[in-house]
């Protein structure tokens, strides 16, 4: 493990982005916390007995952000692998194929993920005689962009124990269910140590790049397995990046509370799923699909949700569920007030229980979120990808459902603790652009100030866990921030009828980058977990004040 630095370091000549001081411009960090934060004069006191001294340059100080919902090994094996993202054909999809499994070494199996079939002028996935024919043979597996079905040839449906027999598969097409689960066990299984440990590696240092400061791992025996998790779990504790939080997504009943205590999860929920996704049509709806005739696909009832809350608030642990269709928001609300009938309601609601992506809600599941004391984890990248008049969701669900998707205003008004992710590789990890989809929401209702955003993205991830004090840069807080080379700082507001008084500057609320769509988003100078630097871009100056110059930079 990475030796913990216990050096005093001040930050001056930016500006910092903190509660105690809208104006701030300095900061100073002892060890692993937030000592001071103040103005440039104030800071000279500190200059004389700091170990370091790093000079902003006008450069903006936040703390660092949090990513509530992410898949650190398959957002590597896509960052380092072969990623279908943004690929514009179903023909350049199968070129990539191929391309890809000719630099690769015989044997093993090929993981690959992100096409999506919706953006392609074919209007189709490739047929299995089409995508083994790319392959040239080789076993592959190649997640759809929302990891809810998925493509695998010949050679690895061949790997795969009883996969005819299993519901989901499909002879010629996409898997999807318990037949997708089993290929991609299959799959993974295959990764040797060294290719799990280089995809987590570069997932972390990816996170790190973008200045963020924390992971929520959402892992379960149906979307890794127990040896990822404790192989990350392992890596984040070296210290030489962010911060990860696992959570295993399996039932109580199933072994899930032990298994979450032993592998040292937060809590037993996550990815434990209750429906699918709308894109693989597996979302569990309470109508039919307007293309196709039927619902969808429902994992667990909710007298399987109660069970498992019920297990998890006697056990004193945090429980959630992955829902994104109205069926399965309502399966998870109903199981959760149940489990408050039994093991009384306050208890439920002091865990914060989660439900993540929480996609299709009205007005009454939403007043139930907060009856309940439910965190929504979300993904505002989701409406970005696949929100607005011509996007997946109206495809799927028809313009009038496909409106109410992912209100997020909705959810503040009614006091919902919001923590956002990315559910890399579903969307690429990307806080900024995080903040912005929220803020510009596709559907104007919805949308939320940047402000709100960016407290949805850093302290909203931290309370999700439990941990209140941190996420702000405040004396005694956790120093985990970063620096940007942001300085054309504003208050931005979703319309001029929410909280225009914050957008006067004698209102004394401190500003964020401007994040209206095409203006570019900031670049992470440097990024620090606990005040060791874990990221170092560039340009911002430090000098060692003390004789101790060889220790690790503290900011």
């Amino acid at each position: 493990m990475t030796e913990r630095t216990s050096r005093t370091v001040l930050l001056r000549g930016g500006a910092v982005y903190s509660p105690a001081d809208p104006f701030a411009t300095a900061m100073l960090v002892e060890g692993e916390h937030v000592a001071w934060v103040g103005s440039d004069g104030a800071a000279e006191a500190y200059a004389r007995t700091a170990d370091e001294i790093v000079e902003l340059d006008g450069a903006l100080v936040t703390p660092a952000f949090v990513d509530a919902h992410a898949h650190a090994t398959a957002t590597g094996l896509a960052l380092t692998g072969l990623d279908l993202t943004g690929t514009p054909s179903l023909a350049a999809a199968l070129a990539a194929v191929t391309a890809f499994t000719a630099r690769q070494q015989p044997g093993g199996v090929l993981i690959g993920h992100g096409w999506d079939e919706t953006g392609w002028p074919e209007g189709r996935p490739p047929t299995l005689a089409e995508l083994d024919a790319a392959a040239g043979g080789a076993a592959v597996y190649l997640s759809r962009t929302d990891v809810h079905s998925a493509l695998a040839t010949t050679a690895l449906r061949d790997l795969t124990e009883g996969l005819a027999d299993r519901p989901g598969h499909h002879p010629d097409g996409p898997l999807t269910r318990d037949a997708h689960h089993a290929v991609r066990a299959t799959a993974l299984a295959r990764l040797t140590p060294a290719q799990r440990r280089h995809a987590q590696r570069a997932a972390l240092a990816r996170a790190a790049e973008l200045g963020i400061g924390a992971l929520h791992e959402c892992a379960g025996p149906q979307i890794s397995s127990e040896q990822d998790l404790t192989a990350l779990l392992e890596l984040a504790a070296e210290g030489d990046g962010p911060e990860v939080f696992g959570y295993w997504g399996e039932l109580a009943e199933h072994g899930g509370v032990e298994t979450a205590r032993r592998l040292g999860a937060v809590g037993a929920g996550g990815d434990l799923f209750v429906d699918g996704a709308l894109g693989s049509h597996t979302a569990c709806l309470q109508h039919d699909y307007a293309d196709a005739a039927h619902t969808g696909t429902s994992y667990l009832t909710a007298a399987q949700v109660a069970d498992h809350v019920a297990a998890c608030t006697e056990a004193g642990l945090q429980a959630g569920f992955h829902a994104i269709g109205d069926a399965a928001v309502a399966a998870v609300l109903d199981g959760v007030r149940a489990a408050g009938d039994r093991v009384g309601a306050d208890r439920v609601r002091a865990l914060r229980h989660r439900v993540e992506h929480a996609e299709a809600l009205d007005e009454k599941t939403v007043a139930a979120f907060a009856e309940l004391g439910l965190t929504a984890s979300v993904q505002p990248a989701f409406d970005a990808a696949w929100g607005g008049p011509d996007g997946m969701y109206v495809q799927r669900l028809g313009a009038e459902r496909a409106a109410a998707l992912n209100p997020f205003a909705a959810l503040l008004r009614s006091g919902v603790p919001l923590a956002f992710g990315s559910d890399a590789p579903v969307t690429p990890l990307d806080p900024w652009g995080t903040v912005r989809a929220a803020a510009f929401h596709r559907t104007p209702e919805h949308r939320i100030s940047v402000r709100a955003a960016f407290t949805a993205h850093t302290r909203g991830g931290w309370r999700a866990v439990g941990r209140d004090q941190d996420g702000v840069l405040v004396p005694g807080a956790v120093a985990s921030y970063a620096i940007w080379a942001a300085t054309d700082l504003v208050v931005q507001a979703p319309d001029d009828r929410v909280a225009g008084w914050s957008t006067d500057p004698r209102s004394g609320t401190p500003g964020l980058p401007d994040l209206t769509p095409g203006h570019p988003l900031p670049t992470c100078l440097r990024t620090v977990v606990r005040g060791r630097t874990v990221h170092l871009a560039e340009a911002v100056s430090s000098t060692a004040t003390g004789t101790d110059t060889g220790a690790a930079t503290g900011a």
